[in-house]
Formats: C-alpha cells, structure tokens, sequence
C-alpha cells in the first residue's frame, strides 16, 4: 500500500538546472521531456498553491488536529499535479521548448 503513494513534491526534489532534467533521458524521447516540463509545472504550481494557502484559518477542509498540515500539504500537492497534467498555465509548453532547444545545441 506504502509503494502506491505518489511522493510529495517541493522544490527541493526538482533540479533548476535543465541540463539535469534532461540527464538519464533519451534524447530522442519527447514524452520524457514533456513529463520533465510537466513534473516543472507542478513544483511551480505546488509553490504557488502553498502559499494561497498560508494564513487560512485552522478548520476548514482539513480540520485543526494534529495531521491537518500533512493532510493540506497532500492536497495541494495533487492539486498542483492534476492542474500541471491538465494542460497547466502554460508554464510546461514553454520548458519543454526549451528542453528541446538545449538538446539541439547539445548535439
């Protein structure tokens, strides 16, 4: 049950150097690239959505026990995921081509 939770993402577990989304991936595989711009989005989103967040009343959705941070935290997370692999801000077009222009110049 353990191995089926999707891992929480922060900035912290995304590179912000693009040559190193980049490393381990085909290069000829577009759909690696696209899910690098799109785990992108999502840090970015998940960045965004977390501070929204900050300074809400306790109660609400989550409550005011002692796992109501975890719960919040797990929530924006997936928010941030489903809005990145929805079609996002638009933020994953724009890295993905940049991932794709690196790769060119890297050639």
């Amino acid at each position: 049950m353990l191995d089926q939770i999707t891992p929480q993402i922060s900035p912290a577990t995304v590179s912000t150097n693009p040559q190193d989304a980049l490393r381990g991936v085909d290069r000829n595989d577009k759909t690696a690239v696209r899910e690098a711009a799109e785990e992108f989005e999502a840090v970015f989103l998940n960045t965004m959505l977390q501070n929204m967040f900050t300074g809400l009343q306790e109660g609400g959705t989550w409550g005011n026990g002692a796992g109501a941070d975890a719960w919040q935290g797990l929530l924006i997370d997936e928010y941030a995921r489903t809005i990145a692999e929805s079609g996002g801000i638009g933020l994953a077009d724009s890295v993905e081509r940049e991932l794709l222009a690196l790769q060119e110049g890297a050639r």
